[in-house]
C-alpha cells in the first residue's frame, strides 16, 4: 500500500510540474505474412501528461525533425524559385501516430498513404475481458486481459502499479498501464522497456506552415475513417495521384529538383514510375497490417 502510494505521488508530481512521462515500448512486427522470419523492430514513445497521451515512433520523430529543420534552413536562406530535395527513407520506420485526450479518452489516429498524411477520429473502443492470470514482466506485476480490435485478437498484460489507464497504439481502458500486448498470431508485439521524465518537445517548432505534405513538413489532412478507406483504395489504383495534386499547389515558377541516391537529377516522370514500382513492392511486402480492418 505504501509503495503504491509513493509511486502514485511521484507520477502526479511529474504532471503538476508540466513535464511528461515518456514510456518506451519495443514494437516488434512482421510486415510480410509470407516471410515470418523477417521480424522488424521500432522503439515507440508513449508520452503522457495531464491532458492525454501520444504514441509515435522514436526513429520517425527524429528523422522528420531533422528533415524539417534542414528544409526550414534552406527556406530562411532564400527560396529563389528552385527547391532541392534529397529524400532518404528509413526502412521499417512506423509513420502512424495515436493521440488520446483525457478524461474522455477521445482517440485520433494519423497514418500515411504514400506520401500523404491523414488524421482521423477513432470510433472503436477496446472492449476488455480481464482474466485472473498474473505474470511478472520485468519489474512489474501484471494481470492478463484480452480483446478483439481492428481485425485481430489481442492479449494484454497490465500493471496497477502505474496509475495510467493507457497503453501503446489505440489500447486503453484497463485499470493500469499496459506493459505488454500482442496479437494471437505473434505478428505484432509491444513491450514496455523503460520510462523517464522529460520536457514536452513539439515537432511544430520545425514544421513549415502552409506547405502541402508531399513527404516533407506540412499538415495532416483530417478525414473520417470511411474517407481514409476510400483514399487507400484510390492509392492502390494510382499511387501518384496525391503527389501530382501536391505539385500543382506549389508557387508559380517554382522548380522541384528530385535527385536519386547518387545525387543525379531525375525528371518527374521517372519519379512517378518509381513511385508506382515502390507502391507495388510495398503492397507485396507490407501485407500484415496491425489493423487489417482499416485497409479493407
Amino acid at each position: 500500500m505504501g509503495k503504491k502510494y509513493l509511486i502514485i505521488l511521484a507520477f502526479l508530481g511529474v504532471l503538476a510540474n508540466a513535464q511528461i512521462n515518456r514510456f518506451f515500448y519495443d514494437y516488434k512486427y512482421i510486415s510480410d505474412s509470407t516471410n515470418k522470419a523477417d521480424v522488424k523492430s521500432d522503439v515507440m514513445f508513449l508520452d503522457i501528461d495531464k491532458n492525454g497521451s501520444k504514441y509515435y515512433s522514436r526513429e520517425k520523430f527524429v528523422a522528420d525533425s531533422a528533415t524539417n529543420a534542414d528544409i526550414a534552413k534552406q527556406m530562411k536562406s532564400g527560396f529563389g524559385g528552385s527547391f532541392n530535395i534529397k529524400r532518404k527513407m528509413k526502412p521499417g520506420t512506423i509513420s502512424s501516430t495515436v493521440t488520446k485526450k483525457y478524461p474522455d479518452y477521445s482517440v485520433s489516429f494519423s497514418e500515411n498513404i504514400g506520401n500523404t498524411s491523414y488524421k482521423m477520429p477513432e470510433d472503436q473502443k477496446p472492449e476488455w475481458k480481464i482474466l485472473p492470470e498474473k505474470q511478472k514482466i520485468g519489474e512489474y506485476n501484471t494481470q492478463k486481459a484480452t480483446t478483439n480490435y481492428g481485425g485481430r485478437s489481442w492479449v494484454a498484460w497490465f500493471t496497477t502499479d502505474i496509475p495510467f489507464q493507457d497503453g501503446p497504439y489505440k489500447f486503453y481502458g484497463l485499470p493500469g498501464l499496459i506493459v505488454k500486448i500482442e496479437d494471437t498470431t505473434g505478428s505484432h508485439i509491444m513491450t514496455l522497456i523503460g520510462n523517464k521524465k522529460t520536457e514536452v518537445v513539439s515537432q511544430e517548432d520545425v514544421e513549415i506552415p502552409g506547405l502541402t505534405r508531399i513527404g516533407f513538413g506540412g499538415k495532416e489532412i483530417e478525414i473520417s475513417k470511411k474517407q481514409f478507406k476510400k483514399a487507400w483504395k484510390d492509392y492502390l489504383l494510382d499511387p501518384t495521384k496525391d503527389m501530382k495534386q501536391s505539385m500543382s499547389t506549389l508557387p508559380t515558377g517554382a522548380v522541384v529538383q528530385m535527385k536519386n541516391q547518387d545525387g543525379k537529377s531525375i525528371d518527374m516522370n521517372e519519379v512517378y514510375r518509381n513511385m508506382e514500382k515502390r507502391a507495388k513492392e510495398d503492397r507485396l511486402k507490407n501485407n500484415n497490417k496491425i489493423e487489417p480492418d482499416l485497409f479493407k
